[in-house]
């Protein structure tokens, strides 16, 4: 008789803090991402403009968002980074109008304290930090002194020289261990570690391949025991999995590179992810709607 095979267990974990509760594993958190930039790889300059931006953010609490993530400065692979007077200009309107009319926990995309400091200040109450506080050194106390979750990515170097042949021995152990790294300096700067989450980093500095395996093995950085977020939504190796060989890429947001992120998710929430960060927050309630029945049935 075969062996009966079952999704690795969620640890359920609860993020309190403030005016907000979010009750993770049992029912999958969604994050919905708001660019307000001219150059994101997704959706450049489609939100750049404040009033389209609130506009977009509203209609992602609308789909069923339960975090609207907020970010002024691209991270795709390549690209330069922006001072934290420009990157203010763009994302303080923007936050303090969406936090004036949702209750959604909204999340600032920074890796710069002094944006860190202004958005919390205009209505932000999540830091989410894709240098896991590497990139400024008064990133750890800014968080520490508000009190609010922070999010800590992996990532191989910079947005500009991360896929410049990202290579690793052990994808999987060597990203378990930066994280591991990444949680205790948050702890060390004065953060609570219920208060931290970590995610993997997909597309940020890995290949196809390196992305697919932390999909697979997403359940090996349970034992880091913290909430696990993924960002898979419209990422290169999915367009480079689903195009076709005479294509050179595929537009981020076509319908098929939208079924490719949805059965991303699926596979990340089937393996541990208790957030996942989309820009198709409607589609992306209705999969986990079903994986997180799969996962309780499977208890």
């Amino acid at each position: 008789m075969m062996q009966r095979q079952t999704a690795p267990p969620r640890r359920a974990y609860t993020l309190a803090w403030g005016g907000h509760r979010l009750e993770l594993g049992v029912r999958t958190c969604v994050m919905g991402i708001v660019n307000v930039t001219p150059d994101s790889f997704s959706d450049g300059g489609r939100f750049f403009e404040s009033n389209r931006a609130i506009d977009h953010g509203l209609a992602l609490v609308d789909a069923g968002a339960d975090i609207i993530d907020v970010g002024g400065e691209s991270t795709r692979p390549f690209s330069a980074s922006v001072d934290a007077d420009k990157e203010n200009q763009r994302v303080i309107p923007v936050i303090a109008e969406l936090a004036r009319q949702v209750s959604v926990p909204i999340s600032i995309d920074t890796t710069k304290a002094a944006v860190a400091r202004r958005a919390l200040a205009a209505g932000a109450s999540i830091i989410n930090d894709v240098s896991a506080l590497r990139m400024d050194e008064e990133m750890g106390a800014v968080a520490a002194q508000s009190g609010v979750p922070v999010i800590l990515m992996h990532m191989l170097g910079s947005p500009r020289t991360m896929q410049v042949k990202p290579a690793y021995t052990d994808v999987v152990a060597e990203i378990r261990a930066f994280l591991a790294a990444a949680v205790r300096r948050a702890v060390d700067s004065g953060i609570s570690q219920g208060l931290t989450v970590v995610d993997p980093g997909i597309g940020f500095g890995k290949t196809v391949a390196h992305n697919l395996t932390l999909i697979d093995r997403l359940s090996d950085l349970a034992e880091l025991d913290v909430p696990l977020l993924i960002g898979p939504s419209r990422k290169a190796f999915i367009r480079q999995l689903l195009k076709a060989p005479s294509e050179a890429d595929m537009p981020p947001d076509s319908a098929a590179v939208e079924i490719g992120t949805q059965a991303t998710v699926a596979a990340a929430v089937m393996n541990g992810a208790h957030i996942v960060r989309v820009h198709n927050v409607a589609n992306t309630r209705k999969t986990v709607a079903i994986v997180d029945a799969v996962r309780q049935a499977a208890d």
